[in-house]
C-alpha cells in the first residue's frame, strides 16, 4: 500500500465551523499546527475534487491568509452538487479562519469570503413545467 494513499489521523483540540451553499453543507474540523493534510468525506481534495478549477477554489481562504501548509483539516460535506459543495467547504474554512485568529477577519471579508451566498434553486410553481417555464402557447 503507498503511503500516499493513507489518511492521515487527526487528534486533539480542533475549531468547528459550518459552511453551506445552495443546498450543500460543509462541517469543518481545522487543527491548529499541522502540516496542510486536508481531507474531504474520507478522501485527499484531489481525490474528492478531481477538477483543479474546485480544489483551487476551496484553498482560497487558506492561500490568502498564507496557511495552507500550517493547518490540518477534516471536512464533511453532503448535499448539492461539486461546485456547491466546494463553495460550502470554502465558506467553512473562512469561518474557521476568523475562529483561529479575529485579525484575519478583514481580509477575508474583503475577498467576499465571509458571506453566505443566499441564492437556490426557485420551487416549482403549479401549472408551470419549471419554476418560471410555462407551457408552449400554440395558436392552433
Amino acid at each position: 500500500m503507498e503511503k500516499e494513499n493513507k489518511t492521515i489521523e487527526l487528534k486533539g483540540r480542533y475549531i468547528f465551523a459550518a459552511g453551506r451553499r445552495k443546498r450543500a453543507v460543509a462541517q469543518v474540523r481545522m487543527y491548529k499546527n499541522g502540516q496542510g493534510a486536508m481531507t474531504i468525506n474520507d478522501k485527499k481534495i484531489t481525490e474528492y475534487f478531481p477538477i483543479a478549477e474546485y480544489a483551487q477554489l476551496v484553498l482560497t481562504p487558506l492561500k490568502l491568509v498564507g496557511l495552507e501548509d500550517k493547518v490540518d483539516c477534516s471536512i464533511v460535506v453532503r448535499g448539492g452538487g461539486k461546485r456547491g459543495q466546494a463553495e460550502a467547504v470554502r465558506h467553512g474554512l473562512a469561518r474557521a479562519l476568523i475562529m483561529i485568529d479575529k485579525e484575519l477577519k478583514p481580509a477575508l471579508k474583503a475577498e467576499k469570503l465571509l458571506t453566505r451566498d443566499p441564492r437556490r434553486k426557485e420551487r416549482k410553481k403549479p401549472g408551470l413545467k419549471k419554476a418560471r417555464r410555462a407551457e408552449q402557447w400554440s395558436k392552433r
